[in-house]
């Protein structure tokens, strides 16, 4: 027994740095993500007018996203082996099909929220939450302790009362007719947080099983999107507001400000799921909304509700827990 303890201590001790060092990474990524996501919407709010086209915003992200992947590639030296690695086939299995999941999923998310109101559509998306950790399991077999199922209801319950929160003073739905509701509001929804945890959880194979490079996976991913969503302007009001009044219209120096920062998260996003997987990711979104509505209270004076200062402990507990509660494999005894 002393010399089987001998030879693992220096084994472990080697590992320790490089656990340290990505451990670090991941929250310094968890943290830009967490202030992006959450300054993002006053950003928007300030800076995009009005009568700038969705899809205009929306492509330029993507443009702008491609560039700064390309450029953080070629600053590491990874460009020019990325390129000559590079094939079709791989690029469609790793982000192909994520890409075309987040595709109809934003689609159906649009169809929900005209027919359902603002609180009940954010308290049924919170529910991606669990198809993350459900779909997480199954491709990478990667199982939660019993502490950290506990966080994440923890997390669900603190995403609920936020949505409360906010939802509460939009709740207005456009039908009335319950058969609507349903077929075109909640079903959809659903669908749209099962296939988020689906693309989640592939994007997160893609990158720890693959070992496909995060920034790689967003220049193809954007691309593909960018793709899927030009095709679908030949018919849509978007396309024939661009065709009618111009690519920038409404757009002014300061609307850059919001893209590229959008941009930049999407970047993030990517290294989070490669470094931490998907389920952080929930932890984050959720963390965000906390640090909106302090950025509200902030610049606009408006102080949070009841509803957000219930929500704030439960949401560090659940990260605290999360952390520190990891699933361990039992040892067999000998």
């Amino acid at each position: 027994m002393a010399v089987t303890a001998s030879k693992t201590a220096p084994k472990a001790n080697s590992e320790n740095p490089t656990t340290a060092k990505t451990g670090g990474k991941v929250w310094f990524y968890s943290l830009l993500l967490t202030l992006q996501y959450g300054a993002q919407p006053l950003i928007s709010k300030r800076f995009v007018r009005r009568e700038v086209i969705v899809t205009s915003s929306v492509l330029t992200c993507e443009v702008v996203k491609v560039i700064c992947a390309l450029f953080l590639m070629a600053k590491e030296g990874s460009l020019k082996k990325m390129y000559r690695e590079w094939t079709l086939f791989g690029s469609l299995t790793a982000s192909g099909l994520p890409a075309a999941i987040y595709a109809l999923q934003n689609s159906l998310l649009q169809i929900s929220y005209k027919n359902l109101d603002s609180l009940t559509f954010s308290i049924l998306n919170q529910t991606k939450l669990f198809f993350t950790a459900l779909f997480t399991y199954i491709l990478l077999r990667q199982k939660q302790s019993i502490q950290q199922i506990g966080a994440l209801f923890l997390l669900i319950l603190a995403a609920v009362l936020l949505s409360v929160g906010e939802g509460s003073s939009k709740a207005s739905s456009s039908s009335s007719n319950p058969d609507e509701i349903l077929f075109y509001g909640i079903v959809p929804v659903l669908v749209a947080s099962v296939l988020s945890g689906l693309a989640s959880a592939l994007c997160q194979w893609a990158s720890q099983v693959k070992k496909h490079s995060p920034y790689l996976m967003t220049v193809e991913m954007s691309i593909i999107g960018s793709l899927c969503l030009i095709s679908s302007t030949s018919k849509s009001p978007d396309g024939e507001a661009i065709r009618q009044h111009g690519f920038f219209y409404g757009w002014t120096a300061l609307t850059l400000i919001p893209v590229v920062l959008n941009a930049v998260g999407g970047i993030l996003v990517g290294l989070v799921t490669s470094y931490a997987g998907g389920v952080r990711k929930g932890f984050i979104i959720v963390s965000a909304l906390l640090v909106t509505a302090l950025l509200q209270f902030i610049f606009d004076g408006k102080p949070p509700s009841p509803y957000c200062l219930v929500a704030l402990p439960l949401v560090m507990i659940s990260i605290s827990i999360y952390q520190k509660y990891p699933y361990r494999v039992k040892k067999k005894q000998v």
